[in-house]
């Protein structure tokens, strides 16, 4: 049986941004897999960033079956997980200056190396300067961001700028300022969010372009299966042995 009831109603919501993303970001999806694959071809390595529930879409993509063995997380320490007690430090963490320049200083990036900055508003400290001292550390970098906040908030952070503004591939997921998808009558705030639904699909959508331009390409990607089937973790052994030296989450 359907129904319009709230629930029916963001699904909805969630297919109309998705089909959005689908019809006016393909060209940008398609230009991030190629990056994706210009550096793995090239020796490089891949990274995905975000904080808070921004970080939800990069783990999505990191030891994942069906997805690419060499994408790994980078983190920055109480602003990733959702765990952090109190929950309110992770977004005070957001709008420290210097920690990110001192994540990417210390850790395993390198020039040549693609990063992906995930952050549904692009305004705070934190995805501004990881994109920026990326870049000038020799980085590509692709952003994953809501290009509505750029045009209807202003920037947190010293720079005076938005994550948009520090990429060579910048994905708009299409999210409203708010992050919230439904209101009802008696209601004073309006609530369901899509962000992490739809940048999650992005990130699959990019992976999976990156998987094809390499096979296009002749190269085999390197990509892991379920080890809930047979083979499953013997292929998967086999995959994260070959390509030791891209892989920082074991």
């Amino acid at each position: 049986m359907g129904g319009n009831g709230p629930a029916e109603r963001f699904i909805d919501a969630a297919i109309g941004l998705l089909a959005r993303v689908r019809e006016e970001e393909s060209d940008t999806i398609a230009a991030a897999g190629k990056l994706i694959a210009d550096a793995f071809t090239a020796g490089g390595r891949v990274f995905a960033f975000g904080a808070g529930h921004s970080s939800l879409p990069a783990q999505d993509v990191v030891y994942r079956a069906g997805g690419l063995a060499v994408m790994n997380l980078l983190p920055v320490p109480g602003a990733v997980g959702v765990d952090v007690v109190p929950a309110t430090l992770g977004s005070a963490l957001e709008r420290v200056a210097g920690l990110a320049s001192a994540v990417l200083e210390t850790g395993p990036t390198r020039a040549s190396d693609v990063l992906v900055v995930i952050s549904l508003s692009g305004r705070n400290t934190l995805p501004v300067e990881m994109a920026s001292r990326a870049r000038e550390l020799g980085l590509k970098v692709i952003g994953v961001t809501s290009v509505a906040y750029a045009e209807a908030t202003t920037p947190r952070n010293a720079s005076g700028t938005f994550l948009k503004d520090h990429c060579d591939v910048v994905v708009d997921s299409k999210i409203a300022v708010g992050d919230a998808e439904l209101t009802v009558d008696g209601v004073d705030a309006p609530f369901a969010p899509a962000s992490t639904v739809v940048t999650s699909a992005i990130m699959q959508a990019v992976v999976a372009s990156a998987a094809g331009e390499l096979a296009a390409r002749g190269v085999a990607p390197p990509l892991l299966r379920s080890g809930n089937v047979d083979g499953g973790h013997e292929w998967n052994d086999r995959v994260l042995k070959e390509h030791a030296d891209r892989i920082f989450y074991r």
